[in-house]
């Protein structure tokens, strides 16, 4: 059997396992609206140069165009990149003509430094007003990053807590939900400092927006955590984790280590704020196209009985 062969095999063998996963834990046909996050196509070695390469339009409309080919059902920005198409009229004039609703945007704010905390709420709720005016229903809150090595959660949840019901409360005021999103290399990434802050937080104003590759990545059972959190669960960054070189350690859904399926069946049914959101983070050197990174998801999905908008 050569290598090409074996790793069909192997991925085939994966794939049953996983689609088991799913029949046992739901008798339901798999009916939610997925959409994808534009990070994918996001040119981040621009950094390198001193540029910021979500100040600019430059991404947003092939990130678009791509995701509204394979008929996703929604897309989510980071909120500089919906602020910047301002200055070209507006998201709208992008999405409107591919039929393509913009779901969410995700917002770096940062948390645990109570001296950069009005900033913060300034910077989410202009995103948010932006969000809310093309139809938008989530605001995604991506915590700052830390010095790991030297982090102690405990020096800082306090304030991590009152920022996060601080910008929770600015998302309500203006009609959207705010979700914490724990992500790898910030103040909230293990395990238990996502049970800490989880369970801290006012849950009237904050909800959860797991990372489920993140949270793999990061150690911890992403269908426990999510399991063990499921009422809080208002959107989702639907990603894969495999450790390999390529997509910082992250892979095309369907090909690394999380139960994909497990999350979906306990995802099945549920009415949320936001969506369930396809993302893959993007690297210098990719093996695949965003696009074709894309297409790989969807074609996964629907192995699992996930349907996608209907062609005009």
């Amino acid at each position: 059997m050569d290598r090409r062969l074996f790793l069909k095999t192997v991925a085939a063998g994966a794939a049953a396992y996983q689609l088991a996963d799913v029949a046992a834990a739901s008798n339901k046909k798999i009916s939610l609206k997925i959409g994808h996050t534009g990070l994918t196509w996001i040119d981040f070695s621009r950094r390198a140069g001193g540029q910021d390469p979500l100040s600019t339009s430059d991404f947003v409309e092939q990130a678009a165009r791509d995701i509204a080919a394979l008929k996703f059902w929604g897309v989510e920005y980071f909120g500089q990149q919906v602020d910047a198409m301002e200055a070209k009229g507006g998201i709208a004039k992008l999405l409107e003509p591919l039929g393509l609703p913009l779901t969410s945007a995700y917002c770096p704010v940062n948390l645990s430094d109570p001296n950069k905390r009005d900033g913060a709420i300034a910077d989410f709720s202009r995103w948010g007003k932006l969000v809310k005016k093309y139809g938008g229903t989530v605001l995604v809150i991506g915590p700052n990053t830390v010095k790991r090595e030297t982090y102690n959660l405990a020096e800082h949840k306090a304030d991590i807590v009152a920022t996060l019901n601080d910008l929770g409360k600015a998302a309500n005021d203006i009609g959207l939900t705010a979700v914490l999103h724990q992500h790898t290399g910030t103040c909230v990434e293990t395990r238990d400092e996502t049970y800490s802050v989880l369970h801290s937080i006012d849950t009237r104003y904050v909800k959860f927006g797991p990372d489920i590759g993140q949270l793999q990545k990061g150690g911890s059972d992403p269908v426990q955590v999510v399991k063990d959190f499921l009422p809080l669960v208002n959107h989702m960054h639907l990603k894969d984790y495999s450790g390999g070189e390529n997509y910082l350690g992250y892979c095309p859904l369907g090909e690394g280590k999380v139960n994909v399926p497990a999350i979906l069946a306990m995802m099945n049914g549920r009415k949320i704020a936001g969506h369930v959101m396809v993302e893959l983070d993007g690297s210098r050197g990719q093996p695949l196209s965003a696009l074709e990174t894309a297409t790989v998801a969807k074609k996964y999905l629907e192995g699992l009985g996930v349907h996608f908008r209907p062609s005009a």
